[in-house]
């Protein structure tokens, strides 16, 4: 009962994750999806492309299950999955992640979650695993990467939130005061300059 229970949870976290993820990208035009937003070039629909090529290999790979899309040996992973070219549309990609949903929920659906697996890129004695530790791992990486999605597009255009139904407008003064008050306590905090 209690493992049906964990399931269930962990895998309708990872749904909720997933569609949090997909929404940072609404509304934004072709060049703000894929622009690069930080030093290391992390943009939004590249963590959309990365996102999915991990659940791809974590739940397929990993349990002798591959999946039916295109992946690159782990061996031979450069960092493309962590952006878009210009060849690949906003569509296919997320296509690509919806799909990836749909063979990692039956993987999920069909075992156990102590369905053992192994996951060569580990480090021993770390590679032989199980679902519920994938689940765990995986689940991570998703919030994490929603993360900075969310930081990401709040420096695009300030929206901000979880979910669509949690968005509210954007009241520029308000949030022009409350960032110059923690600004204020941050100085104030600060030792002064020698």
């Amino acid at each position: 009962m209690i493992e049906e229970f964990a399931k269930d949870n962990l895998h309708g976290r990872l749904r909720r994750d997933r569609e949090a993820l997909l929404w940072k990208l609404d509304g934004l035009s072709e060049y703000d999806a894929r622009r690069p937003l930080t030093a290391t070039g992390t943009n939004l629909l590249g963590l959309v492309k990365h996102v999915a090529t991990v659940e791809a290999r974590y739940f397929g790979e990993v349990f002798d299950r591959p999946s039916a899309e295109p992946l690159p040996r782990w061996q031979d992973s450069d960092g493309s999955d962590l952006w878009a070219t210009e060849n690949e549309t906003r569509d296919q990609i997320i296509e690509f992640y919806r799909r990836t949903w749909e063979h990692s929920d039956a993987t999920i659906n069909e075992l156990p979650l102590d369905a053992p697996g192994h996951a060569p890129w580990w480090p021993e004695p770390h590679a032989d695993t199980n679902l519920f530790a994938v689940m765990i791992h995986v689940l991570g990486e998703s919030i994490r990467h929603a993360g900075h999605a969310d930081i990401l597009r709040e420096g695009l255009d300030g929206r901000t939130g979880l979910r669509p139904e949690y968005e509210k407008p954007v009241d520029e003064k308000a949030r022009a005061a409350h960032r110059a008050k923690i600004e204020q306590a941050a100085r104030s905090a600060a030792p002064p300059s020698m």
